[in-house]
């Protein structure tokens, strides 16, 4: 059987990610192409503000992350970062078409969570029932993307405080992916990432 072999140099904002989106990333890839291997870059974990605003610092974490990915034929960079009040439609293109500009050579993902990352739990609330605390009734609120403070309301849930480097990664491992598409930003994410792990799709730039 043919093995499929994947790199992706991750960038991302927060400690939780760090750990958290290799395992996104894994429970993908296993979806989209059962035989795929995937190796992953530590997460290069940069302060959103500068990274969005400040030149120079772009640069220097784009150029760390494709050094990395540049050796191997089916590699990518992924942009993951929470957007807050921004709409990822308009800065997400912003950010793709910069990083293209300093590295057309590698191909590029830029994917944005709208409000936050834990927003994505919000929208599959249902599949994480028990995980960390969280109620064995736990509903979505009507309108995950609506809720200014995701953690906060994870935290009000749960048994102790959301501490995201904890519960993060755990509850990305326990997230039903089917659930998470209810918002937009997830839905765009896998529309962006399943691509990748096609053969011919992982050595082309992606939008």
């Amino acid at each position: 059987m043919k093995t499929d072999t994947f790199f992706i140099a991750p960038i991302v904002e927060g400690h939780g990610e760090v750990q958290a989106v290799p395992i996104l990333l894994k429970r993908l890839a296993s979806i989209a192409t059962p035989t795929a291997q995937l190796r992953l870059n530590p997460a290069l974990r940069v302060k959103v503000g500068a990274f969005v605003n400040d030149d120079d610092y772009f640069d220097k974490y784009l150029e760390l992350a494709a050094r990395k990915a540049k050796p191997w034929p089916s590699s990518c960079v992924l942009i993951l970062l929470d957007c807050e009040d921004k709409c990822p439609s308009e800065l997400g293109p912003k950010l793709l078409k910069k990083a293209k500009a300093r590295r057309p050579d590698i191909p590029i993902i830029v994917v944005l969570a709208y409000r936050e990352y834990e927003t994505w739990f919000l929208a599959a609330a249902r599949s994480l029932r028990g995980v960390c605390g969280l109620p064995v009734d736990l509903e979505p609120p009507v309108d995950p993307e609506s809720v200014r403070d995701a953690k906060g309301w994870l935290s009000a849930k749960m048994k102790v405080p959301y501490n995201a480097p904890v519960h993060q990664p755990r509850l990305t491992d326990a997230i039903a992916f089917e659930e998470a598409l209810a918002v937009d930003s997830f839905a765009r994410a896998m529309r962006k990432l399943r691509p990748f792990f096609q053969s011919e799709a992982a050595i082309k730039p992606i939008g």
